[in-house]
């Protein structure tokens, strides 16, 4: 079972915040079911963490077991822009009332769905309506 990882979590693990035990408890469960990975934006997203350099981030990601996934492939990028779509119609159908979205949200589900088995995300509901066929682990979040 690979798990990949959203940003949220590590964010979460990283600062302290009220959920970093059920995080790290996650994590944990995850690797011991299988590979944990994330994807180049997640990457690139933890880069920005205040606490971060290449160094913390690389040195994390070795400690805790997790892969960096550089290579989307063009499946990966159809399928973001597919789901960004369709958000963005219901978005404008909406009048902007919903909690705007990024499209990197919609490549880190795309990159769980055709490169992982599931997504382990504290923003499970967002990627329950855009992805509904993907597998979330919410652990408890």
């Amino acid at each position: 079972m690979r798990t990949a990882i959203d940003t949220n979590v590590v964010s979460a693990l990283w600062s302290a915040e009220p959920l970093a035990a059920q995080a790290a408890r996650a994590l944990g469960k995850a690797r011991s079911e299988g590979g944990l990975v994330i994807c180049a934006v997640v990457y690139a997203e933890l880069l920005a963490h205040p606490k971060a350099t290449e160094e913390f981030v690389g040195d994390f990601l070795v400690t805790t077991a997790i892969e960096i996934d550089f290579d989307f492939g063009e499946d990966v990028w159809r399928e973001a822009a597919r789901r960004f779509a369709g958000y963005a119609v219901r978005r404008r159908s909406s009048k902007g009332g919903a909690t705007k979205r990024l499209l990197a949200d919609f490549l880190v589900g795309a990159h769980a769905m055709i490169r992982a088995d599931r997504l382990l995300t504290v923003d499970a509901g967002y990627y329950r309506v855009d992805f509904p066929e993907l597998e979330i682990y919410d652990a408890g979040f």
